[in-house]
């Protein structure tokens, strides 16, 4: 099979707020192929990402994406590594250039599954696929009675573990966030997992950051999430000194294996959380979940958007019986949830599955797709680069 066709689709809600929540746009990436279709997702800004994949080189170091792509051949995971590998020499200099590949890299994991009438996490070398325990992934209130009672309905709604995350946190004072953090407990009550994500409010401040770590023991929280920024590893690994009863979760900055490794080794974080859509798509993704066990590390898909980008974050440590907590994102814009016909929801246990279809598993709705999208014309010099594909 031969690359055909790239195309992308910018959706987005018709007002996009200041908030912490990534489900208010989306890129969406389809590549035909051979016959065959896959589907995959960006994690970052659409319009950039579709520059990266069809601006006009700058020299031999920064070509566009597209260069690595149309008309290459893809019958086997050896050729998705292999595009990667070229992208990351002609295009190193491109520095969206790893998150345009993102998704498209997802999309041929999704072609190549289809192909071959295999799920992706088969593909990836695993025998079966374990049930995962989905923690609610939702913004702290903006009062700490609003995160009190949104913990408490995730709660009531059959999750086990909920995230709280972004919002006033580190934004306030100290006891503020003590406020929020107890609030918390006191929503998800004694047995409930508490997890929190500061979204990296402190930069490379070890004191403000750990000045949290007390009420996040007594809060009896797993993991504190992003309290710095994802390449501050100096101060990751500070601040994992100073409370062994707290791990640190990061990695969904990193945008390649390196970054990921080095949040894992001088970072030393507990939990290692990758997005597919960031860091080259689902093999790269795997190879950290290779390092990680080999570390004894925690791997945490890392997912605030839609099924699609769901399932692609779930695939690389599907066949991970021991590596079992998922971020569920569960408070996402409706242009999130319109593009996707199938729905990964939990069971009647409180667990959600991996899909066993053919590739990702996740079938497009392309009403869905139209109905938030943006027409989008990229013009260099009189030549059209890029205009908005139809998504049928």
């Amino acid at each position: 099979m031969r690359i055909e066709a790239v195309d992308f689709f910018y959706v987005a809600m018709p007002v996009v707020t200041d908030a912490g929540d990534g489900s208010q746009d989306a890129l969406l990436v389809r590549v035909r192929a051979g016959g065959h279709e896959g589907w995959g997702e960006c994690e970052a800004a659409p319009l950039p990402t579709i520059t990266a994949f069809v601006c006009p080189k700058s020299h031999g170091a920064c070509k566009p994406v597209r260069d690595s792509v149309l008309g290459q051949s893809v019958e086997g995971p050896a050729d998705i590594a292999r595009m990667a590998r070229t992208i990351s020499w002609d295009s190193m200099d491109l520095l969206q250039a790893a998150h345009t590949w993102s998704g498209i890299e997802m999309a041929l994991w999704d072609l190549l599954g289809k192909a071959r009438g295999e799920p992706v996490w088969r593909l990836l070398g695993y025998d079966r696929a374990y049930p995962k325990t989905p923690y609610a992934s939702q913004l702290f209130g903006d009062t700490a009675e609003d995160t009190r009672r949104t913990c408490a309905e995730q709660i009531a709604a059959g999750y086990r573990a909920v995230k709280c995350g972004w919002g006033p946190f580190g934004r306030g004072s100290l006891q503020d966030d003590i406020d929020h953090l107890h609030a918390a407990r006191e929503g998800l009550g004694p047995d409930g997992i508490l997890l929190v994500d500061a979204g990296a409010i402190f930069g490379e401040d070890v004191e403000a950051a750990s000045a949290r770590l007390p009420a996040l023991e007594a809060t009896n929280a797993t993991w504190y999430e992003e309290p710095v920024l994802g390449m501050a590893y100096e101060a990751y690994a500070a601040i994992a000194a100073r409370s062994p009863e707290v791990k640190l979760a990061g990695g969904e900055a990193a945008h390649n294996v390196f970054m990921a490794r080095h949040t894992i080794d001088y970072g030393k974080v507990g939990y290692i959380q990758i997005d597919c859509g960031r860091i080259g798509g689902i093999g790269p993704a795997k190879r950290v979940a290779d390092h990680a066990i080999a570390r004894g590390i925690t791997y945490v898909n890392h997912t605030f958007t839609s099924n699609l980008a769901l399932s692609a974050s779930l695939q690389p440590f599907a066949g991970l019986e021991d590596h079992r907590i998922c971020e569920f994102p569960v408070a996402t814009q409706d242009v999130a949830k319109a593009f996707c016909a199938t729905r990964i929801m939990p069971d009647a246990e409180g667990l959600i599955h991996v899909p066993d279809a053919p590739g990702l598993g996740v079938a497009i709705d392309p009403a869905g797709i139209r109905r938030y999208l943006l027409d989008v014309e990229i013009r260099v010099g009189g030549v059209t680069l890029y205009t908005t594909p139809s998504p049928d």
